[in-house]
């Protein structure tokens, strides 16, 4: 059996809103209940956990009765951060399941069922596995400066070709995961393929898509507007 864990703990600070940012509506509708409903369009049998901060779950029920929201989810507690949040969501995943469980930010409503395809299937055999984009644009690193240096340049151009932009979902063998999860926690640990990694597993990559847009600011919600 498969799972999807979705984590929601955004205060909507950076949209400057009292509301938290996966509560806000996009096409009439908030985002978080279009996420959710694009994993359970990718399968109607795969098991959905919602992970959400105890603070805000009353306002999400009351917004499920408002909406008639129908979609069957488990619900967890969320944690100080987003690796004991997972830690709470893999909780509710029996010790002894066998299958593949994804991590997907709950402010990414748009990933393609495709893409969410490809990383549960292939997940299976490789086990752990995100989606990633390339980079567009250029990129410069900032250097330390040095007064000792004449002409120290303070930042290079870098190959970009080199570097990937990382969605999610990101999916991986649920023992795996589980296993990775029970190390102490790190500052390192920016997101899950970074708890897998630590653990001593590779990552593979796959394609994602490039709506699948993380919708952490206005403009990003005027995108998704768009989008829907």
């Amino acid at each position: 059996m498969d799972y999807i864990i979705i984590t929601a703990g955004g205060k909507g600070l950076r949209m400057g809103s009292d509301i938290p940012k996966q509560f806000l509506p996009i096409g009439g509708k908030p985002v978080l209940m279009r996420t959710l409903e694009r994993f359970r369009e990718y399968s109607a049998d795969l098991q959905i956990i919602l992970v959400l901060p105890e603070a805000q779950q009353d306002y999400w029920h009351q917004l499920c009765e408002e909406y008639h929201f129908e979609v069957e989810y488990q619900l967890a507690n969320g944690g100080e951060t987003r690796f004991h949040s997972v830690q709470n969501g893999l909780a509710l995943v029996p010790d002894d399941a066998e299958g593949v469980v994804g991590v997907h930010d709950g402010v990414r409503p748009f990933p393609s069922i495709e893409v969410i395809r490809n990383c549960f299937e292939t997940a299976r055999e490789k086990k752990a596995v995100i989606p990633v984009i390339p980079v567009v644009e250029t990129v410069r690193k900032i250097l330390p400066e040095n007064p000792d240096i004449p002409d120290n340049p303070t930042s290079i151009t870098v190959p970009r070709d080199q570097y990937r932009l990382v969605q999610t979902p990101q999916t991986f063998d649920i023992q795996l995961l589980k296993a990775a999860n029970r190390q102490p926690y790190n500052d390192g640990f920016t997101d899950d393929a970074s708890v897998v990694e630590s653990y001593g597993h590779r990552i593979t990559l796959v394609e994602g898509n490039r709506e699948n847009i993380k919708i952490t600011t206005p403009y990003d919600l005027k995108i998704a507007e768009v989008l829907i």
